[in-house]
């Protein structure tokens, strides 16, 4: 038998919302499988650690005995999703759509059980929708309910256009739970007006409402913005393990617990033991070890985790460089170049003012020698080694600009 009242605490452990936390109490104590929905639209080949706090929160139901639906949103994902745009996002062709659908599965089964996995793509049911099935589902909502919706909102007010096919994709992975008569669905903080739509259409259709858990987003490694790839402050899941290393020990101590809340599947006693061990005063970097050893022999392998701790502590802990260390050459104009700008060119840093403030921190060295001065300027002519914080390394050569 299930401890209901111990599986309702993991599960809602680093959860932002459930609604209703005593319907899954309820449905947790029933004794049958449910049906766990997350809907995910391909809209990039990669996935990063920031989807893995959904993902994890998956593979906990599915120890509890219960089965995920895993639904590719190949049919949405042409369409795009507005939620939290600012203006009209530009829709996928069926080639892209296909092409990361295809990578996603690949990567999904480093964390989901596949035998309690059903990967599912909602143009299966989308593409025999006629047009008349369409109109039927668009008279189940109403303008005004759409419109309460913040980003909607906030384009509508300020005469931002809104295009009718916006209005459709909120219905349409709201009526995805209707077709897999979804249990419980999990989505980011951004989903939750699509995950009550399904909730309030599920009722339509004369269903049991499913339960609707948000999950928060995920910082990225500068613990300010969301983790993104255009920003360059993300871990990839497929990344090699010594980058996946030195990258969750680069960051803050602070954001070291905020990660193992969201992305560890040690149990929330388990921290507390941790954190007490740090107030005690355990070495927060011996604590991270475990958080990095952790993610990378999810995504690798014991070994590979070995090895890039030893890696790791080889070239930081012992000042040896790395033995391939990229090169990149950036143009000068007027004879030097800022070091904040050197820093973007060369792929080190996101911005100018990232570059700036890593300077400012410190983190900067410029062939061994640290650098304080955000105003310091490269000399064109000249090859420089370059670090950033602990693990990004550029051997940069400056040249004058069309030399």
């Amino acid at each position: 038998m299930v401890d209901v009242d111990a599986a309702l605490a993991e599960l809602t452990r680093g959860t932002d919302e459930v609604l209703v936390e005593s319907e899954l109490k309820e449905r947790l104590g029933a004794g049958r499988t449910l049906r766990i929905k997350a809907g995910f639209d391909p809209t990039a080949p990669d996935l990063h650690l920031g989807h893995t706090v959904l993902i994890n929160k998956l593979r906990q139901f599915q120890d509890l005995g219960h089965e995920v639906y895993f639904l590719i949103g190949d049919f949405t994902g042409m369409i795009g999703d507005p939620s939290g745009k600012s203006a009209t996002r530009k829709p996928l062709t069926p080639e892209e759509v296909s092409a990361n659908a295809r990578t996603y599965q690949e990567q999904v089964f480093r964390i989901l059980d596949p035998e309690r996995t059903r990967v599912v793509f909602n143009s299966h049911w989308m593409n025999a929708f006629s047009a008349t099935d369409m109109i039927q589902l668009a008279a189940r909502h109403t303008v005004a309910r759409m419109l309460e919706r913040d980003d909607f909102h906030k384009r509508y007010t300020s005469g931002q256009a809104i295009a009718i096919h916006e209005f459709l994709y909120p219905l349409i992975q709201g009526y995805d739970s209707v077709e897999l008569k979804a249990d419980v669905e999990l989505g980011g903080t951004d989903q939750k007006f699509n995950l009550l739509v399904g909730r309030q259409l599920q009722q339509s259709y004369g269903q049991s409402a499913q339960v609707v858990m948000t999950v928060p987003i995920l910082e990225g490694l500068d613990g300010v913005q969301k983790m993104s790839k255009s920003l360059n402050n993300y871990v990839g899941i497929q990344e090699p393990a010594d980058d996946m290393f030195g990258k969750l020990m680069s960051i803050s101590d602070d954001l070291m617990w905020r990660y193992f809340e969201l992305l560890s599947l040690k149990t929330g006693p388990q921290v507390d033991r941790l954190r007490q061990e740090a107030a005690d005063g355990r070495n927060p970097r011996d604590i991270k070890f475990l958080l990095a050893e952790e993610l990378v022999t999810r995504f690798h392998d014991t070994d590979a985790a070995s090895r890039a701790r030893e890696n790791f502590v080889a070239r930081f802990q012992q000042g040896v460089m790395p033995e391939d260390i990229p090169e990149a050459t950036v143009e000068a104009q007027g004879g030097d170049v800022p070091l904040p700008t050197l820093l973007r060119l060369a792929g080190l840093v996101g911005s100018s003012s990232d570059g700036q403030r890593m300077v400012r921190q410190g983190a900067v060295r410029i062939d061994g020698e640290r650098v304080e001065d955000p105003g310091a300027r490269l000399a064109a002519g000249g090859q420089y080694t370059i670090q950033v914080g602990k693990r990004r390394f550029a051997r940069v050569t400056v040249v004058q600009e069309n030399a």
